[in-house]
């Protein structure tokens, strides 16, 4: 097996090759299995990055020139893996996720990101052009940073703190929107906002299901279980794993102000629906004398002495009207209306 030999797509997918060294840098696309099959890399880092994970030649091309094991190539076809890493003895496998708000940001979606870093090769697996992987594209090319100096272990963590750092992305976007709702819990006028507050602490626990796993890979890769990353790379993956660590946190805190903006929400519906209830016994017992008078002289009796006087008509919704001011008094000095 040569792991310095590359290979390419077919109509579906996209294969593209960077081999660089201290001093240099390449870039080779391919169009077809061949063309990566024939070509030989010069450059002693490599690189090897493919989009579209949907063509089983391609990936089938790609496990043989790289000795990929089967349950490798079965994991990433199946794209629904939790983050992970396994040691397959002369390269490592990593599984992770990245998201996204699509839909205009209504929407909460994850793609699958797969890593297989050997000596001296790195590969990237991505269902799309996820733009995760470009300033580290650009730094490459240009030969900024400790990418050209160092081996293919510390490409393996620059592509690992590329995924880290689109996390700091997402979770503000997703910071940000539970703070536009903390703000209109109490107003209420979003008949949707129950809906909206569940959403949001359902895209809590989908960001956590990634964090988690990640941190205790990134756990498992600075303890130095390893052997495929250097001394010198173990001090950049330890701060990849406090800034893992820092966005955990930071979600933790986002989880506990949606449950609290619940608890919150729900109070101020009881605490509405108890207003609502006040108002309406308030009418009830402002009409209850009201009614009574009305049915007493609504009765047809014929010794009924006011029914004959001039004035008992006034006098009767005088005293209607006296009631109802009385009680509409009482009831305002104890402050429930």
């Amino acid at each position: 097996m040569n792991p310095h030999a590359a290979v390419a797509d077919t109509v579906t997918s996209s294969i593209s090759l960077v081999e660089y060294s201290r001093d240099d840098y390449r870039e080779t696309r391919f169009d077809s299995v061949a063309a990566g099959l024939a070509y030989q890399p010069v450059l002693p880092n490599l690189w090897l990055n493919v989009y579209g994970l949907t063509d089983p030649a391609a990936l089938q091309a790609i496990g043989q020139r790289f000795g990929l094991h089967p349950l490798v190539l079965e994991d990433i076809a199946s794209v629904r893996q939790r983050p992970k890493v396994d040691d397959y003895g002369n390269y490592l496998f990593i599984a992770t996720r990245v998201y996204r708000y699509q839909d205009e940001g209504q929407r909460l979606v994850h793609d699958q990101v797969f890593l297989v870093l050997g000596q001296g090769f790195v590969l990237s697996f991505q269902t799309r052009p996820l733009g995760v992987f470009a300033a580290l594209r650009e730094r490459l090319q240009a030969g900024r940073g400790l990418v050209r100096q160092l081996g293919a272990d510390y490409l393996g963590y620059s592509l690992l703190d590329a995924i880290i750092d689109d996390y700091f992305g997402v979770l503000d976007q997703f910071n940000a929107r539970v703070e536009d709702l903390d703000r209109q819990v109490l107003g209420g006028h979003d008949r949707f906002i129950l809906a909206r507050i569940q959403r949001q602490k359902q895209d809590a626990m989908r960001l956590r299901r990634a964090l988690v796993p990640l941190r205790e890979v990134l756990n498992t890769l600075v303890r130095g279980d390893y052997d495929f990353f250097q001394r010198d790379t173990l001090v950049y993956l330890r701060d990849a794993f406090d800034h893992t660590l820092h966005l955990i946190e930071s979600l933790e805190a986002a989880r506990e102000v949606i449950s609290g903006m619940l608890d919150l929400y729900m109070s101020a519906q009881s605490n509405r629906l108890n207003v609502q209830m006040r108002v309406l016994t308030v009418i009830t017992i402002i009409f209850m004398p009201l009614t009574l008078i009305a049915g007493i002289y609504g009765m047809n009796f014929d010794n009924m002495p006011e029914l004959h006087w001039h004035y008992g008509y006034f006098y009767v919704m005088g005293l209607m009207l006296a009631i109802a001011l009385g009680l509409l008094l009482v009831f305002w000095r104890r402050r429930w209306l």
